[in-house]
């Protein structure tokens, strides 16, 4: 009967060796140094690695019909991927501050100073009214909203308000000017024709 102790040492002994064959090992041989130095031997002159000298030839092989079409489609193909990668490499970074100013507006969000949400829904509720009061005209549609939640706004960020009218009251002045510009131009060149 066999115990586990004679189990065990059969395991030993026959995993011992097998795991040595295992093992690899690298020789380094070196001439001797009293014997002469010999010329090395080539490559070529090895029977082992003995290559036809000038009988191979490289013959490209024939496309089959799969690999013509898929040419033809790549081809056809190539001025369409070209623009999207364009359009891609244009967009890229844009979409990448949108994306971060997303995030940036959602950390805002997430740790809003004390009150922020309270005037947000006055202002909001502003608009709504205005949105109210606008009805039956478009042009009331488009200035009204706005013009109460700019109202509303102002009375929260009286600071913010006061720079946003002095660079909107300059950027309208600038576009006034360039349209009264346009029109004299019109009017004279009206004039001349007629």
């Amino acid at each position: 009967m066999l115990t586990i102790a004679s189990v065990f040492q059969a395991i030993q002994r026959s995993v011992g060796p097998a795991s040595l064959s295992l093992l690899t090992f690298k020789v380094y041989a070196s001439p001797k140094k009293d014997s002469p130095t010999k010329n090395s031997v080539k490559v070529d002159e090895l029977s082992l690695y003995s290559v036809p000298e000038d009988q191979s030839k490289y013959v490209e092989e024939p496309r089959t019909l799969l690999e013509e079409n898929i040419s033809q489609l790549r081809h056809f193909c190539e001025p369409y991927t070209s623009w999207c990668q364009e359009k891609y490499f244009y967009t890229k970074p844009k979409m990448q501050s949108i994306a971060q100013w997303g995030v940036d507006s959602y950390e805002y969000l997430k740790n809003a100073p004390p009150g922020f949400f309270p005037r947000l829904g006055v202002i909001g509720f502003a608009g709504f009214v205005g949105l109210l009061f606008s009805r039956g005209s478009k042009i009331k549609k488009l200035v009204y909203p706005p013009g109460f939640m700019g109202i509303a706004a102002s009375v929260y960020y009286p600071q913010q308000a006061i720079s946003f009218a002095q660079v909107s009251g300059g950027i309208l002045y600038e576009w006034g000017l360039q349209g009264y510009i346009v029109i004299e131009d019109l009017w004279k060149n009206f004039q001349k024709n007629y």
